[in-house]
């Protein structure tokens, strides 16, 4: 009998203890879901994002300091929107210039958000701000450009791309800021001008007749300048021909006089030997093997060749 109250007492106990464990761990089990609760409505704000806070749908708050912030459960929701500085890759286009050229702009924009709320409030997103500064910028870029003439845009030395890009940035902040989008352009830049496909054929025709004609201008001053060296060296030449056959002559008067001042001096010195001898040098002027002399007696030859002196 004592042994079956000694059980009875056991089992007692035993229950007590598995009801005293299940609230244990139903304690755990809701702290843990209040736990998990507060985490999920703890949020970090960094340094180069902005957290909108909505609350049913309305901003109601924008957190733009760094640090941690509280939402309220299953009421608010927290989106995040970027503060830094961020690259857009505006579509190509095509425009028409002054002088009614066509033409292919591919163009990109460094942009940032301002005003978060008021972004949200008119574009709602980062796409749809993207979206509103992609048209003003090809609206601006195609009022710009259809004031220049095409080679004013391609020409790097008529160029003043510098000063445009400035221009349409300046316009395009001005068009986004009178609309109350919250956005700014920081800088709008062209990175690729082309040709339509039907026009470039054309164009690399024309360009190889613009060599074409340059070219023949550096051959025709080429062989300008080739016949004024011809020339200018013909008349260096005839001037110095020239030149030399004035002393030529100077040499030769020269040698003459000196010969007939010799031959002065040798017939004073000895006329007869003179005499003899110019005669001889005569002969072989004058005769040769077939030549026939009729003398008379008393010529200076006949007087000679007898042996007989004037």
């Amino acid at each position: 009998m004592s042994d079956k109250k000694i059980i009875n007492i056991g089992d007692h106990k035993s229950n007590f203890d598995w009801r005293k464990s299940w609230k244990r761990i139903l304690f755990f089990i809701i702290l843990l879901i209040l736990s998990i609760a507060a985490l999920t409505n703890v949020y970090i704000v960094k340094e180069n994002e902005y957290r909108v806070v909505r609350q049913f749908g309305q901003v109601v708050r924008i957190d733009d300091e760094p640090g941690l912030r509280f939402k309220i459960p299953f009421i608010q929701s927290v989106t995040t929107l970027p503060k830094y500085q961020m690259t857009y890759d505006v579509a190509e286009a095509e425009i028409n210039t002054k002088d009614k050229k066509r033409m292919i702009i591919d163009n990109y924009a460094i942009w940032q958000i301002d005003n978060p709320k008021k972004m949200i409030s008119n574009v709602r997103n980062v796409l749809g701000a993207e979206a509103k500064m992609e048209e003003f910028i090809y609206s601006v870029v195609r009022a710009e450009l259809g004031r220049l003439d095409y080679d004013e845009i391609i020409n790097d030395e008529k160029s003043n791309r510098r000063s445009l890009n400035e221009q349409v940035t300046e316009e395009v902040n001005r068009l986004l800021d009178k609309n109350n989008y919250g956005i700014s352009v920081k800088d709008v830049r062209m990175k690729r001008i082309d040709l339509p496909e039907e026009n470039e054929q054309s164009v690399y025709r024309r360009m190889i007749s613009e060599r074409e004609s340059k070219a023949q201008e550096y051959l025709s001053m080429g062989d300008a300048e080739k016949s004024r060296i011809m020339a200018q060296t013909d008349r260096d030449v005839k001037e110095m021909l020239a030149k030399a056959e004035a002393e030529a002559e100077m040499i030769r008067a020269a040698g003459e006089q000196e010969a007939a001042r010799i031959y002065n001096e040798a017939f004073a010195s000895d006329k007869d030997f003179y005499y003899v001898y110019r005669t001889l040098e005569s002969y072989k002027k004058t005769i040769n093997g077939e030549t026939v002399i009729i003398l008379p007696s008393n010529s200076p030859y006949t007087n000679l060749l007898q042996g007989f002196s004037q």
